[in-house]
């Protein structure tokens, strides 16, 4: 078994072991691959190992190393999961199938043009600040209900919630209120957690966790 297939089993056993523990079914937990600054030969190997869903941080970055993968791989799925300008909407839309860092009016109008002159609707978590915190992207609590209404208006499927708490701080309580805001507004989907923290966030309701150095280092 090749080092990536180890660590990919590692994680795999853990969001299992904090499923069950928190009464949850394991497939119902999507495992993405945080592949920012990652090589095509560390991609590969995670690849070959049967990862399938991958995230990245940068739009730029991605374009220049995705699409041939994708063309190679149509099982494979690309998720955004850093902040997304506006200007770059277009991008995005051609190669991400999810993207989890949807947090302002501007953006989803930008993203439904996109969407309607490529024929092709990404699906979308809201981001929320759930700490506050003014350097960090996100949705306010307060313009959250809003925001939700204007995707579910929209052609772009919503996906659900994604948050990233603080740093240096148990990160328990950012997910239970994420996943409390997601239950007041019906919203099933919860996209939270990282290497970290992961199975915190499983046994808190994380659908999706992006984990990084615990699968690529």
């Amino acid at each position: 078994m090749s080092d990536a297939a180890t660590r990919l089993d590692t994680v795999r056993a853990e969001i299992v072991r904090a499923a069950r523990a928190a009464r949850r079914d394991p497939a119902d937990v999507t495992l993405i691959a945080v592949s920012k600054r990652r090589s095509g030969d560390e991609i590969e190997a995670l690849i070959d190992a049967g990862m399938r869903d991958f995230g990245e941080n940068r739009v730029a970055e991605a374009s220049e190393k995705w699409p041939a993968l994708l063309a190679s791989r149509p099982d494979l799925r690309l998720h955004m999961i850093g902040q997304l300008q506006s200007n770059k909407a277009g991008e995005a839309v051609a190669l991400f199938d999810t993207i989890h860092s949807l947090d302002r009016a501007s953006l989803l109008a930008a993203l439904v043009a996109a969407g309607e002159k490529a024929g092709r609707f990404p699906s979308v978590y809201v981001q929320v600040n759930v700490g506050e915190e003014e350097q960090k992207g996100g949705a306010s609590m307060a313009d959250l209900p809003a925001l939700i209404g204007a995707v579910r208006a929209s052609p772009l499927p919503l996906a659900g919630l994604m948050a990233m708490p603080p740093q240096g701080v148990e990160a328990g309580p950012y997910f239970a209120l994420l996943a409390k805001l997601a239950g007041r507004h019906g919203v099933a989907g919860l996209s939270m957690g990282m290497s970290s923290d992961y199975p915190a966030a499983v046994m808190l309701g994380a659908t999706a966790v992006r984990i990084g150095s615990a699968l690529f280092d």
